[in-house]
């Protein structure tokens, strides 16, 4: 089994990224859509959450508001640190087993927004990083995705710099450009990826 972690900022284009590489054939476990897992209703997680940021979390229909919940984290480093407490242990437990159901001879792509912002690069024997300037992430937040610019900042900002992201990457992806220029350096990632899964493969 070869563990790849793979992360960029917000906007980077990591999604995508992912997307492709679990269509060549990686076993995909998303940390992002876990993590909705582990909070939706009648689970440990959310009852955890209501009690550390209240019943104003909560929709009326009795699910996550993640808007406003992200209204509130985003603007507050330690409020996002106890969040970050609750819901990483459960992401991380659940990934565990995913893992484990994926085979011996699997190239398993963990999709992890904040890999290098809670140290879990030695966790995985390489890391690939979706690297775009901030300036990119910033006109794709409020562009195509709608956010307003002061919300975009205050979400690049509570992640980890483009330098410490690229301080822990085994492999970059530039996707500074546009999408047709992605899928080439996708494939050859790829590519490199089954190569070294070849080479740790029991013989």
């Amino acid at each position: 089994m070869l563990k790849v972690g793979l992360t960029g900022g917000i906007g980077a284009g990591k999604s995508e990224v992912s997307r492709l590489l679990a269509g060549y054939g990686a076993v995909l476990v998303d940390a992002d859509r876990i993590a909705r897992e582990v909070v939706e209703p009648g689970t440990p997680g959310l009852a955890a959450v209501v009690d550390a940021f209240g019943q104003e979390v909560l929709t009326p229909q009795g699910d996550l508001d993640r808007a406003r919940l992200g209204a509130i984290v985003f603007a507050d480093p330690a409020k996002l640190q106890t969040l970050n407490a609750i819901v990483h242990p459960l992401v991380g437990a659940r990934s565990a087993e995913l893992e484990a159901a994926a085979g011996s001879d699997a190239i398993v792509l963990h999709d992890v927004p904040l890999l290098a912002e809670n140290g879990l690069a030695p966790l995985y024997d390489l890391v690939v990083v979706v690297d775009a300037a901030p300036a990119t992430q910033l006109e794709r937040l409020t562009g195509p995705r709608g956010m307003a610019e002061g919300e975009a900042r205050a979400r690049m900002a509570a992640q980890a710099t483009r330098e410490q992201r690229l301080a822990v990457a085994t492999l970059v992806i530039d996707n500074d450009g546009p999408l047709e220029a992605l899928e080439p350096q996708v494939r050859r990632v790829w590519a490199e990826l089954t190569a070294r899964a070849r080479a740790v493969r029991p013989v």
